[in-house]
């Protein structure tokens, strides 16, 4: 008999839904790609007008060049364009999953509204957008998911923090404090769906480069980086593969600070 059982990693035959993956350097991408190559089955959403507005602009061919890519790789795959601002936006994906692939299994919140603001610029409209994507959206997605699953032990939520309980970040308000409110929520969540098999874990991946950052910025974080370079969305999606995972099976209503030994 092995000292430790051996690590299971294989996802072939679970269903997984990951938000905010417009973006083929992004964050959501490298998780679709880590996730179909332990054998998932993936649901992606997106939404381009977003990414239009921020600096590094849109990857107007992501979404399908992504599709491609998870199909090549053998594993069937679908995705949808829909603003997660929307009231309803949750049931459509769930109800979208559930007709063209199945009952999901996994689900990963990856997707973010994000703006600088600051508290001389602070206001209802950026909270309420923030609000609405990054904590309403979440939280019905989760719950919806809870609600329809009925498979057992091998449940997964995970959300995407950001750091904001290790430091101040006090030019993005309205951020933080959405973000905040995914932690507290992780936790409660977690001990609510426990009972029918579903864990739900936070990821803080860290300063992480998917294409947003400066030369300058990248020269001064590198200095506070413990082990020596930038995060990449590869690195956050491992994690979050792990996670999904029956090796992670016993982790549940915690957040996972990723950050390479960021210092701040």
């Amino acid at each position: 008999m092995p000292w430790v059982t051996k690590l299971n990693l294989d996802l072939t035959g679970r269903i997984a839904i990951v938000t905010g993956a417009s973006r083929r350097q992004g964050i959501g991408a490298a998780i679709c790609r880590a996730l179909v190559d332990q054998g998932a089955e993936i649901f992606f959403t997106h939404w381009q007008p977003y990414d239009q507005t921020q600096s590094h602009g849109a990857d107007a061919e992501g979404p399908e060049a992504l599709l491609a890519a998870l199909r090549q790789r053998g594993r069937r795959a679908e995705s949808l364009e829909i603003d997660l601002s929307q009231v309803d936006a949750a049931d459509r994906i769930l109800d979208a999953v559930h007709a063209r692939l199945g009952p999901p299994a996994i689900l990963v919140n990856n997707a973010a509204h994000s703006t600088q603001d600051g508290y001389e610029r602070l206001d209802a409209a950026m909270l309420d957008a923030h609000y609405a994507v990054n904590v309403r959206a979440m939280a019905l997605l989760s719950v919806g998911f809870a609600r329809r699953y009925s498979g057992g032990s091998g449940g997964r939520i995970v959300n995407l923090s950001s750091g904001q309980s290790q430091g101040p970040m006090p030019d993005e308000l309205a951020y933080i404090a959405s973000k905040g409110a995914i932690e507290a929520f992780t936790l409660s969540l977690s001990a609510g769906v426990a009972s029918k098999g579903i864990t739900v874990n936070a990821v803080n991946p860290g300063p992480t480069d998917t294409g947003w950052m400066t030369n300058d910025l990248k020269a001064a974080l590198l200095p506070k980086m413990g082990l020596g370079r930038i995060g990449s969305p590869d690195d956050a999606a491992r994690l979050v593969a792990f996670l999904a995972s029956d090796a992670a099976e016993w982790i549940t209503g915690q957040v996972i600070h990723s950050e390479g030994g960021f210092l701040r």
